[in-house]
């Protein structure tokens, strides 16, 4: 992928859930790729979202495809109830994992993109061995399980990192980065190699929120 494809995807933790079929058409009619959906448990990371029922909802509207970050303790349980609900990418933690081949393998047999998330104290490295299978791998720029944290300067440095892993094993997966990310830091992102930005309060508290999509997506230019 050329650096100057950027794809985004709306975090829709941040978005009025009062008003989630609206905020849903808006980015159905945005320039956006991805719908991001953050599922947490309250034991992986110190808070509960949302689950198959609601993300089973946004798919009956939603026309980009749904990318679904398990935040979560044995995701094994989960995947294929995930797929059910309409998810077609499916993100685990690396953390979360005791069998990490396994749980890949796992989402690719259920016919959903694969990714594996690290959290911001996990090194690059630790996908040596199957970073071939990916298809996106998600740099957590904040610590995950809150939205509208601050921005972690050391991840400019660890997507670096992984584009040169990705480069020298021939793999091709997406890096995706979550977290703090807005217009401001959107360019530098796909400079230092991002192909996904994940933006959560940066598009839902904009006051326009299809034209903060459309700067994140015009980002590399």
């Amino acid at each position: 992928m050329k650096k100057h494809q950027v794809l985004v995807a709306p975090s829709l933790l941040a978005a009025n859930f009062l008003e989630l079929g609206n905020e849903v058409e808006m980015v159905n009619r945005s320039e956006a790729d991805w719908f991001h959906l953050d599922v947490m448990d309250g034991r992986f990371v110190p808070n509960i979202s949302y689950g198959m029922p609601i993300i089973a909802q946004i798919k009956k509207k939603a026309n980009k495809p749904c990318d679904v970050h398990l935040m979560i303790e044995e995701p094994e349980k989960y995947a294929a109830d995930f797929k059910k609900a309409g998810a077609d990418s499916l993100t685990v933690h690396l953390e979360a994992c005791v069998h990490l081949h396994r749980n890949i393998q796992q989402i690719k047999g259920l016919g959903m993109r694969a990714g594996v998330a690290l959290n911001p104290h996990t090194p690059v490295m630790l996908l040596e061995n199957v970073i071939r299978d990916l298809d996106v791998v998600l740099i957590m720029s904040v610590n995950p399980g809150f939205g509208g944290q601050t921005f972690i300067e050391q991840t400019y440095h660890k997507i670096q990192q992984l584009r040169q892993l990705i480069t020298e094993s021939n793999a091709h997966a997406l890096i995706e980065v979550d977290g703090g990310v807005g217009p401001e830091n959107a360019a530098r992102l796909v400079k230092a190699g991002a192909n996904v930005l994940v933006a959560g309060s940066a598009v839902f508290s904009s006051p326009d929120p299809e034209k903060t999509i459309r700067l994140l997506k015009t980002s590399a230019q």
